[in-house]
């Protein structure tokens, strides 16, 4: 039995493995090739079974491909798993992408049914060319460019060194078959004419070139390798916090950064909040032009998240910016209003029946000298031209805010206590952060307690 040209079985020894068969021609070799390899005891490897997944894109044709994989895996003696995984002709993104995207699902889930610890799939060094170029043709930096890996969690792609001509050479000489893909002449498909009309050019200027390009891959990953490494490292210096909500970066870190390490570092804290955006170099840019603005804020609206500069910081939350309507609510004395568009409870109370875990400080009270005409008191949130007496004089209410470092965001929700003829008696930020308005009337003193709602 002749070997199959750069044929490799690391990454497979000591597993069970099933393969990947479509019917082509590097599939079906690739499924003889571990066949063979798994009746050699020195390889200590299993083929646990073939996985075929039948899309139903080309009819009758669809279903020759199931029909010849069901008889390749007779022949072999093993077991095959068929999915049947119907794709539109029409989707969203294209039928190529939405079928590859459903075909690695099938082959997760059929790989525990088989029992296999490892799927690989039949790859060759064209199609990493192809994907090279495909991506340098996007602008892909390096992280784009390293293409196909050999090994990718289970997933493993032993013949990723071959020449496509090499594989279909290989399994004429051993007397097999395969199914010819009528698609595969379609020029419409990106894939297909870089395969059909570029590539043959490349191989006429520069002999060797798609080799050249899959060890361009290779080398662009080893790359990729350190500059993802020194970009963890910076990670926890760029990130001063990180919950739920979302995170905060530092402004000045980001700047500091080289280029190529900030872009990383970026794209790792917006993956962890957007997974599923469409993200582009162009994105992690526009985020560090933001950072290195000389001065002022500024939002930036991405896929699915909102980055707010704010003093040294970019705020980054999921979610696009919601308006905070208007909101009134009356407070009572004694007694409470919830504030959910702060995230709050406000409430009022005479000093002599201050509630006992406040006065220990377990929440922060304000004493505000209120008149006795003040009342009912109105809980509210901003509006145009609020000011309030304090101390030094008065002072806008959107002062005070750009003072304490509100983000401009969340401005519209922080809640404002007023008296029935207007004055404006406190604002309160935070839970411990505030500022209450100044008076003359010690008889008027009202304790203002405000505490943060348990999120449910």
């Amino acid at each position: 039995m002749a070997p199959l040209p750069r044929a490799s079985l690391e990454f497979l020894s000591g597993h069970r493995v099933a393969a990947a068969v479509s019917g082509g021609a590097d599939s079906v070799a690739m499924a003889v090739w571990l066949h063979q390899a798994a009746s050699r005891a020195t390889h200590q490897v299993t083929l646990s079974g073939l996985i075929h997944v039948n899309h139903h894109l080309r009819g009758a044709e669809s279903d020759r491909d199931e029909s010849f994989c069901r008889a390749l895996a007779d022949r072999l003696g093993v077991p095959i798993d068929v999915i049947d995984a119907p794709i539109a002709a029409r989707t969203s993104r294209s039928p190529e992408s939405a079928a590859r995207r459903a075909r690695y699902r099938a082959f997760a889930a059929a790989a525990k049914r088989l029992g296999a610890t490892r799927v690989v799939t039949a790859h060759t060094a064209d199609d990493q060319a192809e994907t090279v170029l495909l991506r340098l043709l996007r602008g892909a930096g390096s992280r784009g460019i390293s293409g196909i890996r050999v090994r990718r969690g289970v997933y493993v792609r032993p013949l990723l060194a071959c020449r496509r001509r090499e594989v279909r050479a290989w399994l004429e000489s051993q007397g097999e078959s395969c199914c010819e893909d009528s698609t595969n002449l379609d020029r419409s498909i990106p894939r297909n004419r870089v395969r059909h009309d570029l590539l043959p050019v490349i191989e006429d200027i520069a002999p060797g070139g798609v080799a050249a390009l899959a060890r361009a891959a290779v080398l662009a990953h080893d790359d990729e390798q350190v500059l993802q490494t020194l970009a963890e490292e910076a990670a926890g210096r760029i990130i001063l916090r990180e919950d739920s909500a979302g995170l905060d970066l530092d402004r000045n870190r980001i700047g500091s950064l080289p280029p190529a390490i900030a872009r990383r570092v970026l794209r790792s804290a917006l993956e962890r909040l957007a997974p599923r955006a469409p993200w582009r170099a162009g994105h992690f840019d526009a985020v560090r032009r933001l950072a290195a603005r000389p001065e002022g804020g500024g939002i930036l609206h991405l896929p699915a998240i909102r980055v707010e500069r704010v003093s040294n910081m970019l705020r980054v939350r999921t979610g696009a910016d919601r308006a905070v309507p208007p909101f009134s609510y009356t407070l009572p004395l004694p007694g409470e209003v919830i504030v959910a568009e702060a995230g709050v409870g406000v409430s009022a109370a005479l000093p002599s029946v201050l509630a006992p875990d406040v006065s220990q400080g377990h929440d922060t009270a304000y004493s505000c000298m209120v008149p006795a005409a003040a009342f009912p008191l109105t809980v509210r949130n901003r509006r145009p031209g609020d000011r309030v007496a304090l101390s030094a004089g008065t002072r806008k209410v959107q002062d005070l805010m750009v003072d304490a470092k509100i983000p401009r965001s969340e401005r519209d929700r922080v809640p404002l206590v007023v008296a029935s003829d207007g004055r404006i008696l406190g604002v309160f930020w935070d839970p411990g952060e505030g500022v209450c308005s100044t008076g003359d009337d010690p008889a008027g003193m009202v304790v203002l307690r405000v505490r943060k709602l348990e999120r449910t």
